[in-house]
C-alpha cells in the first residue's frame, strides 16, 4: 500500500465529460418541458433562452455591461485579496494582531452585506468607489479566514526544526510558514472570487443598477424572460470560468495538496 497525491480528478476524463454532458443534457430537456408547459411569460424554454444568448453575444449590449461590472470586480477582488493575505498572515504569526484584528473580522462575517450596501453607497456616493468597496467587503474576510487557518495547520513542529537548524525568521517564511499555507491561501483566492461575484451583482441588482445587473433588471422590467435568463446564465459562465482557472493554478502552485489516494 503507497499513499500519493494526484493533482487530477480520479476516472477517465472520457467518463467525466460524458457525465456531465449527460446531466447538462438532462436539464436542458427538463427547462425545455417546463417552458413548454408551465404557460407562463416567466418561464423560457430551454431553445429560446439559448437563441437569446446568441442574440446578445453578437451585440456591444452585453460586452459593455461586462465590462462595467468586471471593472469593479477586478477592482474590489484585487484589493481584497491583497490586504486579506496581508491580514492573515499577521493573524496566523502574530497572537497579538489575531486578537486585536479577530473581533473586526467576526463583525465583516455576521453582518449581512445587503445591510452595509445603502450605508457605503451614503458614504462613498453611487460611483465606482462604492460598487469596488461592496466586492471589498464581499470578499475580505473569506481571504483573511483561510489564510489564517493556513498558518494554523502548519506542524510546529517543522518550526522548531527549522530554528534548530539555524533557520532565519526570512527563511522560515520563505521555506516553512508560506510553503505550508499556500494551499489555504489559494483556496480562500478562489472562494474569495466567487464572493466577488457575488458582491458585484448584489450591489448591481439593489442599488446601482449598471453593467450586468441593470440588464437584468431591464430585461425583467421589459418581460424579456429569455434574455434575463441569458444574462444570468452570462454571470454563472464567468463565475465557473474564473474558479475553474483558479483551481488549475492552485495545482500548478501546490501540487503536493491534492487529493490523497492509496494505491
Amino acid at each position: 500500500m503507497r499513499f500519493g497525491y494526484r493533482e487530477h480528478q480520479r476516472g477517465s476524463p472520457v467518463l467525466n465529460w460524458g457525465l456531465r454532458l449527460g446531466f447538462l443534457a438532462v436539464l436542458a430537456g427538463g427547462w425545455e418541458w417546463l417552458g413548454n408547459n408551465a404557460g407562463s411569460l416567466l418561464v423560457p424554454t430551454f431553445s429560446e433562452t439559448m437563441a437569446a444568448l446568441a442574440r446578445l453575444l453578437t451585440t456591444s449590449q452585453l460586452w459593455g455591461a461586462l465590462s462595467v461590472s468586471n471593472q469593479a470586480m477586478a477592482l474590489g477582488y484585487g484589493l481584497a485579496s491583497v490586504t486579506g493575505i496581508a491580514m492573515g498572515l499577521c493573524m496566523g504569526r502574530w497572537r497579538m494582531a489575531d486578537r486585536i484584528l479577530d473581533p473586526y473580522l467576526s463583525i465583516i462575517l455576521v453582518t449581512p452585506m445587503a445591510a452595509v450596501i445603502p450605508i457605503v453607497i451614503m458614504a462613498t456616493g453611487l460611483g465606482l468607489v462604492s460598487r469596488v468597496l461592496v466586492v471589498y467587503l464581499f470578499t475580505v474576510a473569506t481571504v483573511t479566514i483561510n489564510t489564517r487557518a493556513g498558518f494554523r495547520m502548519v506542524e510546529p513542529g517543522w518550526i522548531e526544526m527549522s530554528r534548530a537548524f539555524g533557520a532565519t525568521e526570512r527563511q522560515l517564511w520563505t521555506k516553512v510558514l508560506l510553503r505550508g499555507a499556500r494551499p489555504a491561501i489559494l483556496l480562500g483566492l478562489r472562494l474569495g472570487l466567487i464572493r466577488a461575484v457575488s458582491g458585484m451583482i448584489t450591489m448591481e441588482l439593489l442599488l446601482i443598477a449598471v453593467g450586468l445587473g441593470r440588464l437584468i433588471l431591464d430585461f425583467q422590467g421589459y418581460f424579456e424572460a429569455a434574455s434575463m435568463y441569458a444574462v444570468v446564465i452570462v454571470v454563472v459562465a464567468e463565475a465557473v470560468i474564473l474558479t475553474q482557472l483558479c483551481r488549475r493554478l492552485e495545482m500548478r502552485a501546490a501540487p503536493w495538496a491534492g487529493q490523497a489516494v492509496v494505491e
